[in-house]
C-alpha cells in the first residue's frame, strides 16, 4: 500500500494559496511560437478528455477551457491525489496580425496544439522604389 508521509505539507499547503490547488489549478502550461508564416500555441493538458476541451476566439482574445476529473465509481477509492483536477482557462491576448478566422486545433498525446496562420498584411513584402523627377525618390507599395 502506499505510505501518506509527507514532511512538505504545510509548505505545499502555502504555496496552493497563491499558485491555485488541486480543486481550482492556477496554471495551464503553455509554449507561444512563431515558425514562418504560422503562429503555434501548444498547451500541456494530460489526461484531459478532448470532449471537454473549448477553444473560442473573441476579438482576438483566444480563450482554451478544458476539464480533468478524477475517476468516479463505487469501488473507487482515492490514495493518493496530487495531479490538478478541475477546470483549467487560459487566455492569449492575439495581434491583429493572425488571421484567426483559418486557426486549427489538433490533440494528441495530452498536448493540445493551436495553429494560427500570419495575416497577409502582416507579411514582409518588397517595396518598389522609382527615381521621378528631379531627383525626387517616390516609393510605391
Amino acid at each position: 500500500m502506499l505510505m501518506r508521509t509527507d514532511p512538505f505539507r504545510e509548505i505545499d499547503r502555502i504555496a496552493e494559496q497563491f499558485f491555485g490547488t488541486t480543486a481550482r489549478p492556477a496554471v495551464m502550461h503553455l509554449d507561444a511560437y512563431r515558425d514562418g508564416d504560422y503562429f503555434y500555441a501548444v498547451f500541456d493538458l494530460p489526461g484531459v478528455d478532448p470532449e471537454s476541451i473549448d477553444c473560442t476566439v473573441e476579438r482576438n482574445v483566444l480563450t482554451v477551457r478544458a476539464e480533468r476529473r478524477r475517476p468516479a465509481g463505487d469501488g473507487v477509492e482515492l490514495v493518493a491525489a496530487e495531479r490538478p483536477m478541475g477546470s483549467f482557462t487560459r487566455q492569449l491576448f492575439l495581434g491583429d496580425t493572425l488571421d484567426t478566422d483559418k486557426l486549427e486545433a489538433g490533440y494528441e498525446d495530452g498536448v493540445l496544439t493551436l495553429r494560427i496562420p500570419v495575416a497577409e498584411r502582416a507579411k514582409p513584402r518588397r517595396v518598389s522604389i522609382s527615381v521621378g523627377n528631379n531627383g525626387r525618390k517616390q516609393i510605391n507599395a
